[in-house]
């Protein structure tokens, strides 16, 4: 049996050294969960990009140093900022325009799914906590976003009932529907972008946590922590990778990809 093809952006064009940290961490969890991890290289050409999605059924958006550019969401840039990335928010976008086009599978990661919500027209908060709104600012200082690449519990999130992640997470011991989750990140989502709905926020600061598609027919599970960090201790972790794999064969089984989709090689 073919294992479905997962197509996985390099995190950043500027920092090889965290492309070579950080990369199979997501293609290790893609592996053990029955899949094939696809690196897409960031300094190819949209061409090649094309075709890698095209023999894939499913697209994992990482992880960045980089931060979105504001201006693609009409904002200006604060100095707390990190600089944008140029080719990966234009894989990214290829990556996306494809998936939703045919209904492939997406899960986002972290700055995945930051650059997955501007895509969708939605708003990111520049810079945790000082721009969290007004009536969270005064709790902000209860949660860290950011405690660093080894802490697996940084602060527990609460899993919106009946979305689709409550439905992946459900019965998992004491884990759902308050999970403790490996955060690391100094931006988040502003105002969800169209068709995206509130799967998780974290309940003493009001920062979302996750957001999901609202087409109950097409996979879209985008989390702000991180997954792929967690796979061997965190049996949550281990069922999002699961179900996201579960979609992509199922999608590269469908009649629509056989229509759509070369063979793989």
């Amino acid at each position: 049996m073919t294992l479905p093809r997962i197509a996985i952006p390099e995190p950043t064009s500027t920092d090889e050294a965290y492309n070579q940290r950080s990369l199979p961490q997501y293609m290790r969890a893609v592996e053990a969960s029955g899949g094939t991890a696809v690196p897409i290289p960031l300094h190819a050409t949209p061409a090649e990009w094309a075709g890698i999605l095209a023999s894939c059924s499913g697209i994992l958006l990482p992880g960045s140093p980089a931060d979105v550019d504001p201006a693609k969401y009409g904002q200006e840039r604060v100095k707390e900022c990190a600089a944008k990335d140029e080719a990966r928010e234009a894989v990214d976008e290829l990556l996306l325009q494809g998936a939703f086009e045919q209904g492939k599978p997406i899960l986002g990661i972290c700055y995945g799914l930051q650059s997955l919500n501007v895509w969708r027209q939605g708003t990111l908060i520049q810079d945790l906590p000082k721009d969290l709104p007004d009536a969270e600012v005064a709790l902000a200082g209860t949660v860290n976003h950011q405690p660093g690449r080894e802490v697996q519990r940084a602060h527990p999130i609460l899993v919106t009932p009946g979305s689709r992640l409550s439905h992946l997470v459900g019965g998992i011991g004491e884990e759902a529907p308050e999970l403790f989750v490996n955060s690391s990140h100094h931006q988040a989502i502003g105002r969800p972008g169209e068709a995206l709905m509130v799967a998780a926020t974290s309940p003493d600061d009001g920062v979302i946590e996750a957001l999901e598609g609202a087409d109950p027919n097409q996979f879209l599970v985008a989390v702000q922590w991180h997954p792929e960090r967690s796979y061997g201790v965190s049996a949550a972790s281990r069922a999002l990778f699961a179900a996201f794999l579960d979609a992509a064969r199922q999608w590269s089984a469908s009649p629509r990809a056989e229509a759509s989709e070369p063979c793989a090689s």
